[in-house]
């Protein structure tokens, strides 16, 4: 059983709850990422043979859009799939359902469902510091009853919680900008997943092709892009009334 990732990972939350997953049962596996640009993904087929955790942030209790017309164009070829959605401590709502129903018209055959915490990429005062040692704990015990589940060839489908249809989302217009502090060092264009920043005009982002997914504030080595302090603080105020302070923990479905 080879162990592999999918991950659509802006601000490197996602990736750290799936790498402690799969190295759990591999200390080296193999991971394709959603986040690159550049990166040809309808070259990616999978094999019967192989275990692949599919993991994905929670925007809006959705895939992010961007993440899933990538994801669309990867051949899964039967193999086993975690589906795992990573939420920032309010709710994945109907993540996923939805990663499921990807997973399935992919090719794939989802035989565990988990939900997992990560800083939350837009307000970091909620789920700060996550995955922490105690989800790690969490994470490798979740791995290894996969693992059992499969070593059984036990390919029961779980039943996981959401809507059809989904939600309405994934919602967006939190578009980063550049203070004067910016060094214009061409980072944040080089990573942006949508190529939403011109390296010619690196202050401002496009608001067309933003996906709100705060990976340039995450990477900017100045601490130059941030969100303006009203949307910030509409989205605290939101995250705030849903109870996103209360810690939530990781769960199987399987």
């Amino acid at each position: 059983m080879n162990i592999k990732t999918i991950t659509f990972s802006p601000t490197g939350g996602t990736k750290a709850v799936a790498d402690i997953l799969a190295r759990t049962l591999d200390p080296d596996p193999f991971d394709i990422d959603l986040t690159d640009r550049f990166a040809d993904h309808e070259q990616v087929a999978l094999a019967a043979d192989d275990l692949v955790a599919i993991a994905m942030p929670c925007f809006c209790g959705r895939v992010p859009v961007l993440a899933a017309e990538r994801f669309a164009h990867i051949r899964g070829n039967g193999a086993r799939a975690v589906i795992v959605a990573v939420y920032g401590n309010r709710d994945f709502d109907d993540e996923l359902v939805e990663l499921a129903d990807l997973a399935a018209a992919g090719g794939f055959h989802v035989v565990a469902a988990v939900s997992a915490l990560a800083e939350h990429s837009i307000v970091r005062e909620y789920a700060a510091g996550r995955p922490d040692e105690a989800d790690v704990a969490a994470l490798r015990s979740i791995a290894e009853r996969i693992a059992e589940k499969c070593a059984r060839n036990d390919d029961s489908v779980p039943d996981v919680p959401g809507n059809r249809p989904y939600k309405e989302g994934p919602c967006g217009g939190n578009v980063p900008q550049a203070s004067s502090d910016c060094v214009h060092c061409g980072e944040c264009a080089e990573a942006c997943p949508n190529g939403a920043i011109d390296p010619e005009h690196i202050e401002t982002a496009d608001p067309d092709r933003c996906i709100s997914c705060m990976r340039c504030i995450a990477i900017c080595p100045v601490g130059a892009r941030s969100l303006s302090a009203e949307k910030l603080a509409g989205t605290t105020a939101f995250l705030e009334k849903a109870g996103a302070r209360e810690r939530k923990e990781p769960e199987l479905f399987i």
